[in-house]
């Protein structure tokens, strides 16, 4: 037998009711009781309405749990989690290249020599952007062999 509660304000179509108590919720996001007072404690999930033994939980405190659980699943620090909660940037890192990965690039022959190689989309570049840059290296490149002639 367990020490966890049972959850009794259960409705009979099996849903989570309106409000819970701390018990209540902490059964529900599959946290440790003591983890979510944590969570409380540092403001990453918002206090309970009400005070005391009256206080409440809804359905928005469960939100919030199961958010932090999924994020700190995903190994993200509680401090990170706090500014991802408080509106921080999302920032989504890239993957590293896979073996067989396939990439587009932009071979620029430049002169006997001289090859520009670009990759657009790692570089950041739209496509005009692209054609700026050739112009300017082409310019450069000009200026460069005209002074040394």
């Amino acid at each position: 037998m367990t020490n966890q509660p049972e959850l009794s304000s259960e409705s009979s179509s099996g849903s989570p009711p309106e409000s819970f108590s701390v018990n209540e919720l902490s059964l529900l996001a599959e946290l440790p009781l003591r983890t979510v007072r944590y969570y409380i404690t540092q403001g990453l999930v918002d206090r309970p309405h009400g005070e005391k033994r009256g206080a409440w939980y809804d359905r928005h405190h469960l939100d919030q749990l199961l958010q932090i659980r999924k994020w700190s699943a995903a190994g993200l620090s509680l401090e990170r989690i706090r500014e991802l909660l408080h509106g921080g940037p999302v920032v989504i890192p890239e993957r590293p290249k896979q073996i067989g990965a396939i990439q587009v690039r932009s071979h620029v022959w430049l002169g006997p020599g001289l090859e520009l190689q670009v990759s657009a989309e790692d570089a950041g570049l739209s496509p005009e952007q692209l054609r700026q840059l050739v112009t300017a290296v082409t310019q450069a490149l000009a200026t460069i062999q005209g002074k040394q002639s």
